[in-house]
Protein backbone atom coordinates (compact mmCIF):
# COMPACT_ATOMS: atom_id res chain seq x y z
CA UNK A 1 0.00 0.00 0.00
CA UNK A 2 2.67 2.46 1.04
CA UNK A 3 4.70 1.63 -2.30
CA UNK A 4 1.52 2.54 -4.49
CA UNK A 5 1.35 5.30 -2.20
CA UNK A 6 4.81 6.22 -3.31
CA UNK A 7 4.25 5.39 -6.92
CA UNK A 8 1.21 7.33 -7.17
CA UNK A 9 2.86 10.55 -5.58
CA UNK A 10 5.83 10.09 -7.50
CA UNK A 11 3.96 10.35 -10.94
CA UNK A 12 1.86 13.02 -9.70
CA UNK A 13 4.53 15.26 -9.82
CA UNK A 14 4.85 17.81 -12.72
CA UNK A 15 8.30 17.17 -13.10
CA UNK A 16 6.98 13.72 -14.67
CA UNK A 17 4.53 15.13 -17.00
CA UNK A 18 7.08 17.74 -18.71
CA UNK A 19 9.55 14.54 -18.60
CA UNK A 20 6.51 12.22 -20.47
CA UNK A 21 6.17 15.36 -23.10
CA UNK A 22 9.75 15.72 -23.31
CA UNK A 23 10.10 11.78 -24.18
CA UNK A 24 6.76 11.67 -26.65
CA UNK A 25 8.00 14.60 -28.58
CA UNK A 26 11.74 13.03 -28.88
CA UNK A 27 10.16 10.06 -30.50
CA UNK A 28 7.97 11.68 -32.57
CA UNK A 29 10.35 14.24 -34.31
CA UNK A 30 12.90 10.79 -34.32
CA UNK A 31 10.53 9.13 -36.65
CA UNK A 32 9.90 12.47 -38.81
CA UNK A 33 13.61 13.25 -39.03
CA UNK A 34 15.61 10.01 -38.21
CA UNK A 35 19.08 12.63 -37.69
CA UNK A 36 17.42 13.90 -34.60
CA UNK A 37 18.89 11.67 -32.41
CA UNK A 38 22.43 11.96 -34.41
CA UNK A 39 25.44 12.69 -31.73
CA UNK A 40 26.55 16.27 -33.66
CA UNK A 41 22.25 17.60 -32.92
CA UNK A 42 22.50 16.01 -29.49
CA UNK A 43 25.65 17.67 -28.91
CA UNK A 44 24.47 20.90 -30.46
CA UNK A 45 21.09 21.03 -28.25
CA UNK A 46 23.19 20.16 -25.42
CA UNK A 47 25.20 23.21 -25.64
CA UNK A 48 22.06 25.48 -26.66
CA UNK A 49 20.75 24.32 -23.55
CA UNK A 50 23.93 25.21 -21.34
CA UNK A 51 24.00 28.70 -21.24
CA UNK A 52 20.30 29.71 -21.63
CA UNK A 53 19.49 26.61 -18.67
CA UNK A 54 21.85 29.20 -16.30
CA UNK A 55 19.57 31.73 -17.29
CA UNK A 56 16.45 29.44 -16.33
CA UNK A 57 17.99 28.87 -13.04
CA UNK A 58 18.13 32.14 -12.20
CA UNK A 59 14.30 33.07 -13.18
CA UNK A 60 13.55 29.56 -11.18
CA UNK A 61 14.47 31.38 -8.38
CA UNK A 62 13.48 34.66 -9.11
CA UNK A 63 9.64 33.34 -9.19
CA UNK A 64 9.44 31.18 -6.47
CA UNK A 65 10.78 34.23 -4.40
CA UNK A 66 7.60 35.51 -5.59
CA UNK A 67 9.65 38.56 -8.07
CA UNK A 68 10.83 38.27 -11.61
CA UNK A 69 13.88 38.98 -13.71
CA UNK A 70 14.47 40.44 -16.51
CA UNK A 71 17.60 41.52 -16.44
CA UNK A 72 19.31 38.54 -16.85
CA UNK A 73 20.18 38.28 -20.63
CA UNK A 74 21.60 42.38 -20.01
CA UNK A 75 23.68 41.13 -17.82
CA UNK A 76 24.99 38.21 -19.32
CA UNK A 77 25.65 40.67 -22.82
CA UNK A 78 27.18 43.20 -20.14
CA UNK A 79 29.14 40.60 -18.70
CA UNK A 80 30.43 39.21 -21.77
CA UNK A 81 31.72 42.48 -23.38
CA UNK A 82 33.45 43.61 -20.41
CA UNK A 83 35.17 40.27 -20.13
CA UNK A 84 36.20 40.63 -23.42
CA UNK A 85 36.84 44.43 -23.29
CA UNK A 86 39.50 43.93 -20.61
CA UNK A 87 41.03 41.05 -22.45
CA UNK A 88 41.51 42.97 -25.54
CA UNK A 89 43.02 45.92 -23.08
CA UNK A 90 46.12 44.01 -21.46
CA UNK A 91 44.28 41.99 -18.76
CA UNK A 92 44.57 38.65 -18.09
CA UNK A 93 41.39 36.64 -19.33
CA UNK A 94 40.87 35.01 -16.14
CA UNK A 95 40.97 38.20 -14.25
CA UNK A 96 39.00 39.76 -16.91
CA UNK A 97 36.89 37.48 -16.08
CA UNK A 98 36.45 37.74 -12.47
CA UNK A 99 36.15 41.68 -12.89
CA UNK A 100 33.07 41.06 -15.10
CA UNK A 101 32.10 38.37 -12.13
CA UNK A 102 32.35 41.15 -9.54
CA UNK A 103 30.06 43.36 -12.35
CA UNK A 104 27.33 40.65 -11.79
CA UNK A 105 27.48 40.63 -8.09
CA UNK A 106 27.30 44.54 -8.63
CA UNK A 107 23.77 43.94 -10.42
CA UNK A 108 22.55 41.34 -8.16
CA UNK A 109 23.60 43.73 -4.83
CA UNK A 110 21.73 46.98 -6.80
CA UNK A 111 18.36 45.06 -7.60
CA UNK A 112 18.36 43.06 -4.39
CA UNK A 113 18.70 46.83 -2.98
CA UNK A 114 15.94 48.70 -4.73
CA UNK A 115 13.63 45.51 -4.39
CA UNK A 116 14.01 44.88 -0.28
CA UNK A 117 15.40 48.03 0.96
CA UNK A 118 13.69 50.82 -1.25
CA UNK A 119 10.35 48.80 -2.11
CA UNK A 120 10.39 48.66 -5.84
CA UNK A 121 8.32 46.32 -7.69
CA UNK A 122 11.21 44.03 -9.14
CA UNK A 123 9.32 44.18 -13.09
CA UNK A 124 10.46 47.65 -12.90
CA UNK A 125 14.04 47.19 -11.06
CA UNK A 126 14.87 44.77 -13.29
CA UNK A 127 13.17 45.90 -16.68
CA UNK A 128 15.81 49.16 -16.04
CA UNK A 129 18.41 46.78 -15.65
CA UNK A 130 17.83 45.58 -18.55
CA UNK A 131 18.61 48.55 -20.49
CA UNK A 132 20.94 49.21 -18.22
CA UNK A 133 23.05 46.44 -18.50
CA UNK A 134 22.64 46.02 -22.31
CA UNK A 135 23.67 49.52 -22.69
CA UNK A 136 27.09 49.17 -20.63
CA UNK A 137 27.44 46.47 -23.45
CA UNK A 138 26.67 48.93 -26.35
CA UNK A 139 28.87 51.59 -24.56
CA UNK A 140 32.03 49.86 -24.34
CA UNK A 141 31.83 48.01 -28.16
CA UNK A 142 30.38 50.78 -29.93
CA UNK A 143 27.21 48.88 -31.20
CA UNK A 144 30.02 46.02 -33.06
CA UNK A 145 31.25 42.84 -31.79
CA UNK A 146 34.54 42.95 -30.83
CA UNK A 147 36.78 39.61 -31.73
CA UNK A 148 38.79 38.07 -29.59
CA UNK A 149 40.43 35.54 -31.59
CA UNK A 150 44.09 35.02 -30.39
CA UNK A 151 43.24 36.39 -27.26
CA UNK A 152 41.88 33.60 -25.48
CA UNK A 153 43.41 30.85 -23.81
CA UNK A 154 43.18 27.20 -24.14
CA UNK A 155 42.10 26.83 -20.88
CA UNK A 156 39.85 29.32 -21.06
CA UNK A 157 38.54 28.68 -24.21
CA UNK A 158 38.51 24.80 -23.07
CA UNK A 159 35.56 25.38 -20.66
CA UNK A 160 32.77 26.38 -23.32
CA UNK A 161 34.08 24.27 -26.54
CA UNK A 162 35.66 21.21 -24.69
CA UNK A 163 34.56 17.61 -24.31
CA UNK A 164 35.04 15.16 -21.91
CA UNK A 165 34.24 11.61 -23.92
CA UNK A 166 32.25 13.39 -26.15
CA UNK A 167 30.14 15.53 -23.69
CA UNK A 168 30.17 19.45 -24.06
CA UNK A 169 32.45 20.88 -21.04
CA UNK A 170 29.89 23.47 -20.77
CA UNK A 171 26.88 21.29 -20.56
CA UNK A 172 28.66 19.73 -17.53
CA UNK A 173 29.24 22.87 -16.03
CA UNK A 174 25.70 23.43 -16.13
CA UNK A 175 24.73 20.14 -14.83
CA UNK A 176 27.01 20.45 -12.09
CA UNK A 177 25.19 23.72 -11.16
CA UNK A 178 21.89 23.06 -11.62
CA UNK A 179 22.41 19.69 -9.44
CA UNK A 180 23.78 21.79 -6.95
CA UNK A 181 20.96 24.10 -7.00
CA UNK A 182 18.78 21.73 -7.02
CA UNK A 183 20.23 19.88 -3.83
CA UNK A 184 20.37 23.13 -2.00
CA UNK A 185 16.53 24.50 -2.58
CA UNK A 186 15.65 21.21 -1.46
CA UNK A 187 17.82 20.75 1.87
CA UNK A 188 19.41 23.89 2.53
CA UNK A 189 17.50 25.61 5.44
CA UNK A 190 18.80 28.74 4.10
CA UNK A 191 17.47 27.83 0.29
CA UNK A 192 14.15 27.20 1.61
CA UNK A 193 13.28 29.97 3.13
CA UNK A 194 13.10 31.06 -0.58
CA UNK A 195 9.78 29.34 -0.51
CA UNK A 196 8.11 30.62 2.49
CA UNK A 197 9.18 34.47 1.38
CA UNK A 198 7.19 33.30 -1.91
CA UNK A 199 4.31 31.84 -0.39
CA UNK A 200 3.73 34.60 1.85
CA UNK A 201 6.37 37.43 2.57
CA UNK A 202 4.59 38.56 6.14
CA UNK A 203 3.96 35.34 7.79
CA UNK A 204 7.69 34.58 6.62
CA UNK A 205 8.83 37.95 8.55
CA UNK A 206 6.92 37.33 12.01
CA UNK A 207 8.59 33.84 11.86
CA UNK A 208 11.62 35.25 12.38
CA UNK A 209 12.90 34.92 8.33
CA UNK A 210 15.32 37.79 6.99
CA UNK A 211 13.02 38.54 4.21
CA UNK A 212 15.32 41.11 2.93
CA UNK A 213 18.84 39.40 3.49
CA UNK A 214 16.44 35.99 1.51
CA UNK A 215 15.81 38.90 -1.97
CA UNK A 216 19.12 40.45 -1.80
CA UNK A 217 21.01 36.99 -1.88
CA UNK A 218 18.84 35.67 -4.45
CA UNK A 219 18.88 38.75 -6.78
CA UNK A 220 22.76 37.98 -6.39
CA UNK A 221 22.71 34.36 -7.16
CA UNK A 222 20.55 35.24 -10.46
CA UNK A 223 23.29 38.05 -11.29
CA UNK A 224 26.13 35.58 -10.49
CA UNK A 225 24.40 33.06 -13.05
CA UNK A 226 24.09 35.41 -15.87
CA UNK A 227 27.53 36.17 -15.16
CA UNK A 228 28.42 33.18 -15.69
CA UNK A 229 26.19 32.66 -19.05
CA UNK A 230 27.97 35.38 -20.95
CA UNK A 231 31.53 34.80 -19.73
CA UNK A 232 30.95 31.05 -21.41
CA UNK A 233 29.44 33.04 -24.31
CA UNK A 234 32.84 34.85 -25.00
CA UNK A 235 34.63 31.38 -24.56
CA UNK A 236 32.18 29.48 -27.28
CA UNK A 237 32.02 32.20 -29.36
CA UNK A 238 35.49 34.04 -29.21
CA UNK A 239 33.56 36.98 -29.65
CA UNK A 240 31.86 39.75 -27.45
CA UNK A 241 28.56 41.32 -28.59
CA UNK A 242 25.70 43.48 -27.07
CA UNK A 243 23.47 41.12 -29.33
CA UNK A 244 24.03 38.37 -26.59
CA UNK A 245 21.09 36.62 -24.96
CA UNK A 246 18.20 39.21 -26.47
CA UNK A 247 15.22 37.87 -25.64
CA UNK A 248 16.31 35.45 -23.60
CA UNK A 249 14.77 36.25 -20.71
CA UNK A 250 10.74 34.77 -22.53
CA UNK A 251 13.09 32.08 -22.94
CA UNK A 252 14.02 31.48 -19.26
CA UNK A 253 10.47 32.69 -18.14
CA UNK A 254 9.15 29.55 -20.43
CA UNK A 255 11.80 27.18 -19.12
CA UNK A 256 10.71 27.72 -15.58
CA UNK A 257 6.77 27.63 -15.71
CA UNK A 258 7.11 24.85 -18.01
CA UNK A 259 8.87 22.91 -15.32
CA UNK A 260 6.36 23.70 -12.81
CA UNK A 261 7.16 27.11 -11.27
CA UNK A 262 4.29 29.07 -10.27
CA UNK A 263 4.91 32.92 -11.05
CA UNK A 264 2.53 33.46 -8.00
CA UNK A 265 5.75 32.82 -5.87
CA UNK A 266 6.68 29.96 -3.37
CA UNK A 267 6.42 26.95 -5.73
CA UNK A 268 8.81 25.63 -8.23
CA UNK A 269 11.51 22.93 -8.75
CA UNK A 270 14.98 23.36 -10.53
CA UNK A 271 14.84 20.39 -12.48
CA UNK A 272 11.68 20.97 -13.63
CA UNK A 273 13.45 24.07 -15.27
CA UNK A 274 16.02 21.99 -16.35
CA UNK A 275 13.63 19.33 -18.31
CA UNK A 276 11.61 22.62 -19.26
CA UNK A 277 14.74 24.15 -20.98
CA UNK A 278 15.73 20.93 -22.73
CA UNK A 279 11.77 20.89 -23.97
CA UNK A 280 12.28 24.42 -25.60
CA UNK A 281 15.52 23.15 -26.88
CA UNK A 282 14.35 20.18 -28.93
CA UNK A 283 11.32 21.98 -30.25
CA UNK A 284 13.60 24.38 -31.80
CA UNK A 285 16.02 22.20 -33.09
CA UNK A 286 13.17 20.04 -34.44
CA UNK A 287 11.84 23.17 -36.52
CA UNK A 288 15.26 23.90 -37.79
CA UNK A 289 15.85 20.03 -38.71
CA UNK A 290 12.01 20.20 -40.37
CA UNK A 291 12.77 23.40 -42.29
CA UNK A 292 10.60 25.13 -40.38
CA UNK A 293 10.95 29.11 -40.91
CA UNK A 294 13.56 30.64 -38.05
CA UNK A 295 10.23 33.32 -37.84
CA UNK A 296 8.11 30.63 -36.70
CA UNK A 297 10.45 29.48 -33.56
CA UNK A 298 9.74 32.75 -31.77
CA UNK A 299 5.79 32.37 -32.29
CA UNK A 300 6.35 28.28 -31.06
CA UNK A 301 7.93 29.45 -28.10
CA UNK A 302 5.66 32.20 -27.10
CA UNK A 303 2.79 29.95 -27.82
CA UNK A 304 4.25 27.33 -25.05
CA UNK A 305 4.81 30.56 -22.84
CA UNK A 306 1.34 31.88 -23.37
CA UNK A 307 -0.23 28.39 -22.85
CA UNK A 308 2.02 27.49 -19.83
CA UNK A 309 1.45 30.90 -17.71
CA UNK A 310 -2.26 30.32 -18.43
CA UNK A 311 -2.49 26.80 -16.75
CA UNK A 312 -0.50 28.24 -13.56
CA UNK A 313 -2.69 31.22 -13.46
CA UNK A 314 -5.93 28.64 -13.77
CA UNK A 315 -4.68 26.26 -11.29
CA UNK A 316 -3.51 29.05 -8.63
CA UNK A 317 -7.07 31.04 -8.90
CA UNK A 318 -8.68 27.06 -8.04
CA UNK A 319 -6.70 27.12 -5.53
CA UNK A 320 -7.40 30.60 -3.93
CA UNK A 321 -3.53 32.05 -4.06
CA UNK A 322 -2.56 35.60 -5.32
CA UNK A 323 -3.26 36.06 -8.87
CA UNK A 324 -0.17 36.93 -10.82
CA UNK A 325 -2.01 40.13 -12.07
CA UNK A 326 -2.62 40.82 -8.04
CA UNK A 327 1.13 40.41 -7.27
CA UNK A 328 2.89 42.21 -10.28
CA UNK A 329 0.46 45.16 -10.97
CA UNK A 330 -1.57 45.44 -7.94
CA UNK A 331 -4.68 44.31 -10.02
CA UNK A 332 -7.18 42.51 -7.54
CA UNK A 333 -9.53 39.86 -10.01
CA UNK A 334 -10.98 37.93 -6.89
Amino acid sequence: MKKDSWVKKFFAQREMGVLAILVIAIIIVQLIQPKFLNTANLRSIAISVSTDGLLSIGLCLALILGGIELSVGGVAAMTCVITGYLCLNGVNIWIAALAALAAGVFVGLFNGFMISKVGLPPFIVTLGMMNLSRGVAYILTEGSPLSLSGYLSDSFRFLATGKINGIPMIFIIFVIIATIAGYLTKRSKVCRDIFYVGSNEKAAQLSGINVDKVKISVYVVIAMLSALAGILSLGRFNMATPELSVGAETTAISAAVIGGTSMAGGVGSIFGTFLGIVLLKVVNSALVMLNVSVYWQDFVQGLILVVAVTIDYVSHRKKGGVSILERYFGIKTA
